[in-house]
């Protein structure tokens, strides 16, 4: 297994992208932690991982809110000693045109997708860079790199979240630690299910493989930046979109 006695921490693990992200990191032998605000299904994730002989615990945290991450990151810390892995997967929309956007629209997006990452990462990187190991992956998306009408929050939440892994990447790659963002395109997740079928059908007509993507197809991504095969990778963005964005 890939991942034999290693802690990995993957946030907005209750669904979708993170909950595949957690199952196979489990699957390789990480004992995961879920981050999450939904609690009952944060427990419902980690009995599912367990059932199947995984290593799962949870936690329910609010990632826009540094002091319960410092709290939650201090936790695990001082029950297992290290953190190997961190997975900033945890992200939400609030989708507008931005002439009808609000302040609050805005502000709450920025908070969970950008100062999320931001506080997950400080809460971790110091305990990584004293053990001269880790693995961070943030979750971007395909609209951070080529924008989306409607979206000008998210997007540009995105767009942040490949520049601070860029600039974290150069930060710490002295001790040993890569950093690195997975870019997904449209992935059938609770979060697109609630997209217009005229809006799916614009989508799919952008992308050359004409299929959307699984969670699990991000998740096998994470997996490789995590992994030894990637231990010279660091600062990128490795696209999973099936040619939507090239």
């Amino acid at each position: 297994m890939l991942f034999k006695d290693k802690i990995s921490i993957v946030t907005g693990a209750s669904q979708g992208i993170g909950k595949a992200i957690a199952d196979l990191l489990a699957q390789e032998g990480a004992r995961v932690i879920l981050w999450d605000i939904q609690e009952e299904k944060l427990k419902d994730v980690a009995q599912e991982i367990q059932t199947r002989g995984g290593q799962a615990d949870f936690q329910q945290v609010d990632v826009s809110k540094l002091a319960e991450v410092e709290e939650a990151a201090k936790t695990a810390l001082d029950h297992y000693g290290q953190i190997d892995h961190l997975v900033n997967n945890a992200g939400i929309t609030r989708d507008n045109l931005l002439m009808r956007m609000s302040e609050e629209e805005w502000d709450l997006v920025f908070q969970v997708n950008l100062k999320g990452v931001f506080n997950c990462c400080k809460a971790v990187i110091r305990a990584m860079m004293s053990r001269r190991q880790g693995r961070i992956v943030n979750i971007a998306s395909v609209v951070g790199l080529m924008g989306n009408l409607g979206q000008t929050n998210y997007a540009a939440s995105k767009a942040g979240v490949i520049g601070f892994t860029k600039s974290l990447a150069r930060e710490v790659a002295a001790r040993n630690i890569t950093v690195n963002a997975v870019a997904p395109g449209y992935i059938l997740t609770p979060m697109t299910e609630i997209l217009s079928e005229q809006t799916k059908h614009m989508f799919l007509n952008l992308i050359p493989l004409k299929k959307f993507g699984r969670p699990e197809d991000v998740a096998k991504a994470v997996r490789f930046l995590l992994s030894e095969d990637a231990a010279y990778i660091t600062g990128q963005v490795l696209n999973v979109n099936g040619g939507m964005y090239m």
